[in-house]
């Protein structure tokens, strides 16, 4: 199962479902945050004419992190073995799904990563390539090196280590809570592996990332040393 978390991303889903087809055969859920583009609207026609897309309506925009909650619940209800996580941007190449998968037999979480050798960054200008990395720099201090990329959001999870993080519990609410959901697998000692990606910015649409996201990095990455999942 690949969750898509949207809002306002009716210029990329299209086309985003019919090249992910292209490459893994798969479900696909859409939770959409009641876009005003029209996305919910066209989360259903595409339901309806392909019977491996699925769509999951929220009343309104509650976060990144609410949004991934809510499909992995519905897809842990229905007995997926592996659930995949990815951005509708086309940030995240739907052709490194099948290396995700792959990695999978031998890992728990397995992470598309841009800081491993191999992985890296495309139509960034320095701004973004520095705020990135001193994020990644910010959580290693806290949280340690077991992970390079804690931010990365293209990822594979194992029901089984879904199950065992108590996501009813999960706190972040933004960007950082895929930091939250990796720090539990390192808790929960589970086997991460990363594999090198290359993260394209977005053509289509506007970014999501605010203020309101760093600012709750920097107060809930310190308070994540100290908890336990």
């Amino acid at each position: 199962m690949i969750v898509l978390p949207t809002y306002n991303e009716r210029s990329n889903l299209e086309a985003l479902v019919a090249t992910i087809s292209k490459y893994l055969v798969a479900d696909i859920l859409i939770v959409d945050d009641n876009s005003p583009d029209g996305t919910g609207q066209l989360a259903d026609r595409l339901r309806g004419e392909q019977q491996h897309v699925h769509a999951l309506h929220r009343p309104k925009k509650q976060g990144l992190g609410p949004a991934y909650l809510a499909g992995f619940e519905w897809a842990l209800h229905r007995n997926y073995d592996r659930i995949i996580e990815m951005d509708c941007d086309f940030s995240h190449a739907p052709w490194d799904l099948p290396r995700l998968i792959h990695g999978s037999r031998t890992a728990d979480l397995v992470i598309g990563s841009r800081y491993v050798p191999g992985g890296g960054t495309e139509n960034w200008d320095a701004r973004r390539r520095l705020v990135s990395r001193c994020g990644n720099t910010y959580v290693r201090v806290f949280l340690g090196s077991t992970i390079h990329d804690w931010t990365g959001g293209f990822r594979c999870y194992h029901r089984e280590l879904l199950l065992k993080m108590q996501l009813e519990t999960v706190r972040a609410k933004g960007y950082v809570f895929q930091v939250e959901l990796a720090w539990r697998a390192v808790q929960l000692g589970a086997d991460i592996r990363e594999l090198p990606i290359r993260f394209s910015d977005r053509v289509q649409g506007q970014s999501k990332l605010g203020w309101p996201s760093f600012i709750e990095g920097l107060v809930e990455v310190p308070k994540m040393r100290f908890q336990r999942c």
